[in-house]
């Protein structure tokens, strides 16, 4: 897959006539994966147009209104990854700055889509919205289309009268509800991290953990321990189980997240490790002491091995 980044003045010339899809994609859910797959089948009916995906970085309420702003299930890197997974040819990652924030609707049509990529198709979701002040509206990119030589395909959100969503999708990890977030992704949410030293406890009681610092933007589940699969990046993941919260028991403030591969002891200092949450074992907490805690310990790695 090919990746263009930047604004529009350094995009090299589109390889040839292109289909294309827009929007943010982050976590590349269900719905998303759905209008890829309308993408791909389009783009071989129209004679072998190549598939892309433009994609904004940062998010553009991080721009619009930080306050407002998600915590992101995919970080830019992670999206560019599935979208290669997924067969698509060409990713075009735009920052969304005061260039694509104030661009009409029309000059959009005219300079990224029918310019900028050559486009002969584009398929987008029925609430796609464009533009300065997200005033373009699909009926909208139809007309421009008609204009500019290219064919709008307007697709159905997936999942009926509760359409899957990005927005559903940080609800459910928020809650903790991991299982069910991972159903409407088509795969676990992940987050990713950067293996550093943390005050050695875990070895001391027998369960040595990877504590992870993990980027404060991406979305992460509430406290709590998780059945997980772990690994570093570029290798399997494995069965692993995981805590996020403060350590309670030691009186600790800070929120860390802990990972304990089950059957593997490894120095992993340094290393990114990818975390693949599969289900929710239980609510963090506060135990009378060190034993009881080891204790529980054993009982959380017995459910993982269950469920994983």
């Amino acid at each position: 897959m090919r990746v263009v980044a930047g604004d529009l003045d350094v995009w090299p010339m589109p390889e040839r006539p292109s289909a294309v899809t827009i929007g943010v994609f982050d976590g590349v859910h269900r719905g998303h994966r759905h209008v890829f797959g309308l993408l791909s089948d389009a783009a071989e009916r129209l004679g072998g147009l190549q598939t892309v995906v433009v994609t904004f970085d940062p998010h553009p309420l991080a721009v619009i209104a930080p306050e407002k702003a998600p915590r992101i299930l995919t970080s830019i890197e992670h999206r560019l990854e599935l979208f290669s997974a997924l067969g698509v040819d060409e990713a075009v990652v735009l920052p969304f700055g005061s260039l694509m924030r104030d661009m009409s609707p029309a000059g959009f049509a005219e300079s990224v889509i029918a310019n900028g990529l050559d486009a002969r198709l584009v398929a987008v979701g029925e609430d796609f919205r464009f533009g300065r002040d997200r005033t373009g509206h699909v009926g909208f990119l139809r007309e421009l289309g008609a204009g500019h030589g290219f064919e709008t395909v307007i697709v159905p959100l997936v999942g009926g009268d509760a359409p899957v969503s990005s927005t559903g999708i940080r609800a459910l990890v928020a809650t903790g509800d991991v299982a069910d977030a991972a159903a409407a992704l088509d795969r676990e949410h992940e987050v990713r991290g950067t293996v550093v030293h943390g005050d050695g406890r875990g070895h001391t009681i027998g369960v040595p953990t990877a504590n992870l610092d993990v980027d404060p933007a991406l979305a992460l589940p509430c406290r709590g321990v998780y059945a997980v699969r772990a690994g570093v990046v570029g290798e399997d993941l494995v069965a692993a189980v995981a805590n996020i919260g403060v350590r309670p028991t030691f009186g600790g403030e800070a929120e860390t997240i802990e990972v304990h591969l089950l059957d593997a002891d490894r120095d992993l200092y340094g290393t990114t490790v990818r975390v693949a949450f599969v289900d929710r074992i239980r609510d963090e907490r506060r135990f009378g002491g060190v034993g009881e805690l080891v204790e529980q310990i054993g009982r959380d790695i017995a459910t993982a091995r269950s469920l994983l």
